[in-house]
């Protein structure tokens, strides 16, 4: 087992909830954000929550990995769902590293001498 998300999930709220104690407006904050894109009913909470786990490994954000796989689970996602939407991140990361590699060529090819 490479980590243990629930012992892992569980010590992240812990700790997310000392930070609330310290700044509740934060927190309040990203609470609301992070409801509001389902305040309009337009996509059911399973598709919010495998758009959640894709940003949350392109952003490689550990804890959003934790606390979203779980929603998603609970929302009704199956691996396979889970894992196309996986997919569709990992092709949109290998796209922005070609077109940020064509950005290096061309920052070579305007170097003088080059």
């Amino acid at each position: 087992m490479m980590q243990d998300w629930n012992s892992y999930r569980e010590s992240l709220m812990q700790r997310v909830g000392d930070f609330a104690e310290q700044s509740p407006g934060t927190v309040r904050g990203l609470v609301t954000m992070d409801n509001a894109p389902a305040k309009t009913g337009l996509l059911e909470p399973r598709i919010h929550e495998l758009i959640a786990l894709a940003v949350a490994i392109t952003t490689r954000c550990d804890g959003c990995i934790a606390v979203h796989t779980k929603k998603a689970v609970e929302a009704g996602a199956s691996l396979g769902e889970i894992s196309e939407a996986l997919s569709v991140a990992i092709a949109l990361n290998a796209g922005a590293a070609l077109t940020y590699s064509a950005r290096v060529i061309e920052t070579y090819q305007q170097l003088p001498g080059a």
